[in-house]
């Protein structure tokens, strides 16, 4: 019966995220970069100042925009940045990296436009309450006759948070590893459902689904307060872990460079030779890339929605450093640390091929390292349950119409989603994820494809406003050191 449903999910799988779809997602990147002349890249300085500037453009909104900002990442910085990096370079070899990296480097626009519109469509009730996202750009923003469009968006939202990304993946993600550290060979076991688990697994499960529960209860601002303190400390702390890995293999580095830019074009294939390891480098690191930063599927606008800002494009360029911090950082590290070790080729799956990577990279004993590694993922993995659980929350609250005693039911169904992930087979798992990212982004994709004038007037009127404003300080400093020559003149007589 497993066997049945896995090949079903296989063949469902592929045909969403077969060449189309990754020429969809990739294209409207390369035409919002286009209409926004590189605005990811001629703009991101401007983006890492409004990123660390206290001052908002206005009131409205939920919580702060960097709570905003941790919120959507607590949610991609997730099991992605570790077990689906090496996933996708056990399948497509480490050239799956540097698609990754193509997603990231395009995506980035993708996630800027989305996210400017989630804030200029945006639906703020009279007691302050925010209803913004995708669906209500794509009601709003495309007209009223598109509201079938953003219904099945809103569905699709909500089968990621319920079957996806939010529970199931995380917390199998988590519980695999705390069972490897603990209990790698399943000494301690019980039978349950018909088949035999570790006491570690659900032990972890049990923990984990009441601390969730604790969080999501008590709605947004518990979530992003939590994420706030959670989402810099556990970024650090791995990429500190990474980076000792590189220092110590840093003669590797260059080797290890050649080896995920020659796979990536099927010169070192893995499977099906050149044409072919390439399709299989392209589409593992598209999909992966996209399960991890999330551009394009209309995740993070949902939280950029609840920001206390009224500038859309000011909100959009603090939303996109999260791709770079996502991808172009996290993801790499990763990368870099399994390729260096070679981990991603001698017959280990999920979390185990970078618990290897960490264990023949750090120079420290390898109960320490897998430690390291083991306590990383479950915040990483902590995290994303609860973003998407906000996520998953506004798609549904769309579809009642605002009944918030559906939404409150609906967070005990999320809740017990996460219970029973850990009982999930990984395989199944990844593919039921991968299903619902792949439909998620169909409607969002459209969406901003239609709307990219919208974006465009935007920024230019924003950018109009900071020019004025770099004019104006300019000017006002310019002021001061003339009148404080004066001073100084008439000190002096």
């Amino acid at each position: 019966m497993l066997d049945t449903i896995n090949t079903a999910l296989t063949t469902i799988d592929d045909f969403i995220w077969g060449l189309p779809l990754i020429i969809a997602i990739l294209a409207v990147g390369l035409f919002m970069t286009f209409r926004l002349k590189g605005l990811q890249v001629t703009k991101f300085p401007l983006a890492v100042k409004e990123l660390f500037s206290n001052e908002r453009s206005g009131e409205d909104g939920e919580v702060s925009s960097f709570a905003a900002l941790c919120t959507a990442l607590s949610a991609t910085i997730g099991t992605g940045n570790i077990v689906g990096v090496a996933t996708a370079m056990v399948a497509g070899g480490p050239g799956a990296l540097f698609w990754m990296w193509i997603a990231a480097i395009v995506g980035t626009v993708t996630k800027y436009s989305e996210c400017l519109l989630a804030v200029k469509y945006r639906v703020v009730n009279e007691d302050g309450h925010i209803l913004g996202g995708p669906f209500y750009y794509i009601e709003n923003g495309m007209g009223h006759k598109w509201k079938w469009l953003a219904k099945i968006f809103a569905f699709f939202g909500v089968g990621v948070g319920l079957l996806g990304i939010g529970t199931f993946t995380q917390i199998n993600g988590i519980t695999s590893a705390v069972n490897g550290f603990f209990d790698a060979n399943n000494e301690w076991t019980v039978d349950l459902f018909g088949r035999t688990y570790s006491w570690t697994v659900v032990i972890t499960g049990i923990l984990l689904t009441v601390c969730v529960a604790l969080v999501i209860i008590g709605g947004i601002q518990r979530i992003s307060s939590v994420a706030q303190v959670i989402v810099p400390f556990m970024a650090g702390c791995y990429v500190v872990a990474v980076v000792l890995i590189l220092i110590f293999n840093f003669t590797a580095i260059p080797g290890a460079l050649v080896e995920i830019v020659q796979s990536a074009f099927g010169l070192r294939a893995v499977t099906g030779g050149t044409i072919g390891g390439m399709l299989m480098a392209m589409q593992m690191g598209v999909a992966r890339g996209i399960f991890s930063n999330e551009a394009g599927l209309g995740s993070a606008p949902i939280a950029a929605a609840a920001a206390n800002s009224d500038s859309p494009a000011q909100q959009g360029l603090i939303s996109m450093t999260g791709t770079v911090i996502d991808t172009i950082i996290i993801c790499t590290m990763t990368g870099l640390a399994i390729t260096i070790t070679g981990t991603w080729n001698i017959g280990l799956q999920g979390v185990a091929v970078t618990t290897a990577a960490f264990q023949q990279g750090l120079p420290v004993p390898a109960k320490v390292s897998a430690f390291v590694l083991m306590m990383c993922l479950v915040f990483f993995a902590f995290t994303t349950i609860l973003g998407w659980d906000y996520y998953s929350e506004k798609c549904l609250e769309y579809l009642v119409g605002g009944r918030q005693k559906v939404v409150k039911g609906y967070r005990w169904l999320y809740i017990v989603c996460v219970f029973i992930g850990p009982f999930m087979t990984v395989s199944a798992v990844w593919k039921i994820a991968d299903i619902f990212n792949g439909l998620m982004a169909i409607p969002n994709l459209i969406a901003i494809v239609a709307l990219s004038g919208v974006v465009v007037a935007e920024t230019r009127k924003y950018m109009e406003q900071v020019a004025q404003g770099e004019r104006a300080g300019a000017k006002k400093k310019a002021k001061g050191m003339e009148n404080a020559q004066e001073s100084e003149v008439v000190s002096n007589e």
